[in-house]
């Protein structure tokens, strides 16, 4: 069970700072808006260097911009260790999962609350994660969407024994983290439970054992 907190709800002036106060994290989830792909603008590539260059905990990029195509693989040139493009907004998946990976970097895709997974089935061996989103993209503190719970079940299915990650996205706090343990989630990217926190480590620490509670039952 992996926690990847989102710095969208960390301070933006002072990452590097916010990064060290999660230091039992499995990684740092930076979340790519470009205004276009959704109605949020937030950090880019120059950022991802310079967080590149302060912390050596794993980078985890996920990208919510159109064009991934054309732009997710300097973000594994920059020395992202994984990177996440959207199906909605990519032209040609499988081809931009080998460059990632050619690139030395874990090639994710992700998929929207309301885009079914069964017409990805195909590719899944071609990616090293695959990212749900429990909200609509955009904007962070938004609350979980149930109505995911089912996808995520027949995600994990699909999956079977492959060493595939599967990951949520929105919305995820000790409210919530069980019910997507539960159906089949593995790696959990929680914002604003984390850095609300008085602790926010402490938060990294809590999600993590509630998951893997979950997971035992």
């Amino acid at each position: 069970m992996r926690i990847t907190p989102s710095i969208l709800n960390a301070d933006f002036a002072n990452l590097a700072a916010e990064i060290s106060r999660i230091p039992d994290a499995d990684a740092v989830h930076v979340d790519v808006m470009d205004n276009h792909f959704v109605p949020n603008l937030t950090l880019g590539l120059p950022v991802v260097e310079s967080l590149r260059r302060a912390t050596d905990k794993i980078l985890d990029i996920h990208l919510m911009i159109e064009e991934p195509d054309r732009w997710a693989p300097a973000y594994a040139e920059a020395g992202a260790e994984s990177v996440t493009f959207h199906v909605e907004a990519c032209a040609a998946p499988i081809r931009l999962a080998r460059e990632l990976r050619r690139l030395g970097a874990r090639a994710a895709m992700a998929l929207k609350p309301a885009t079914p997974i069964d017409g990805f089935a195909d590719m899944l061996d071609e990616v090293d994660m695959v990212l749900l989103m429990t909200v609509e993209p955009g904007f962070g503190g938004q609350s979980f969407l149930d109505l995911v719970l089912p996808k995520i079940r027949r995600t994990r299915e699909l999956l079977g024994d492959r060493p595939i990650w599967l990951q949520v996205d929105g919305g995820v706090s000790p409210d919530t983290i069980e019910r997507c343990a539960e159906a089949g989630a593995d790696t959990f990217v929680a914002g604003s439970a984390v850095y609300s926190a008085d602790d926010p480590n402490a938060m990294v620490n809590r999600l993590r054992t509630l998951a893997v509670a979950a997971c035992r039952h």
